[in-house]
């Protein structure tokens, strides 16, 4: 099983490229990020590489780190996700975004992703929301509160702050992780207008 290679980029195409490894060229399918990020053919790359071994063929799958690996495996553990959704994932988030969306349930994000529609979005954040905050670097407390929102398990002045903010046009995410720190900020017990004004203070930063 090929996990890395390392070479002269020969060639690109649509979805992959073609790499030179010692007069051998392996065709590598990338997502678009990656083709991005990679050099002009003729130049040096080394690619970490995921290996499917189907009856019929061998595909290889190239990334340009082990993490963006993890997760191309990851999200596949997703029912409805297959390789070519996956990718597509990985094309238009850069991997700390998917982790935060996730981790924050924000499903309309997700459904950036040309081939997710909702019910896949919604699998993603459901089935990978334990998952996720692993990868993220947003405050614990955030991702707490946003479960909470979704299950209306937050306080109901919790509630109503993040929803004047989201009518002010804000993301949920962007609302829940400024109401979060409004909470801590004001402690227990604070009113919604007290939570509203401390929040745009911190979107305001």
């Amino acid at each position: 099983m090929i996990g890395k290679l390392k070479g002269v980029i020969d060639s690109y195409g649509e979805d992959f490229i073609v790499l030179d490894v010692q007069g051998v060229g392996y065709l590598v399918h990338c997502s678009a990020r990656t083709l991005q990020a990679l050099p002009a053919a003729g130049e040096a790359a080394t690619l970490s590489i995921e290996t499917h071994v189907r009856e019929d063929q061998i595909r290889l799958f190239g990334f340009l780190s082990d993490a963006e690996r993890e997760w191309f495996r990851l999200l596949q553990t997703v029912q409805g996700v297959g390789a070519k959704v996956a990718l597509s994932v990985l094309g238009t988030f850069k991997l700390g975004d998917l982790a935060s969306a996730i981790a924050m349930a924000d499903k309309v994000s997700i459904k950036r992703a040309p081939g997710v529609g909702p019910k896949v979005a919604e699998r993603i954040v459901i089935e990978l929301k334990d998952k996720a905050p692993a990868y993220s670097d947003l405050d614990p407390a955030a991702i707490r509160l946003s479960g909470a929102l979704e299950d209306k398990r937050a306080p109901r002045p919790v509630l109503d702050a993040v929803s004047a903010l989201i009518n002010l046009g804000y993301g949920q995410p962007q609302a829940a992780a400024a109401i979060s720190a409004a909470s801590r900020s004001a402690g227990e017990g604070a009113e919604t207008a007290q939570l509203i004004r401390l929040g745009l203070k911190e979107l305001s930063k």
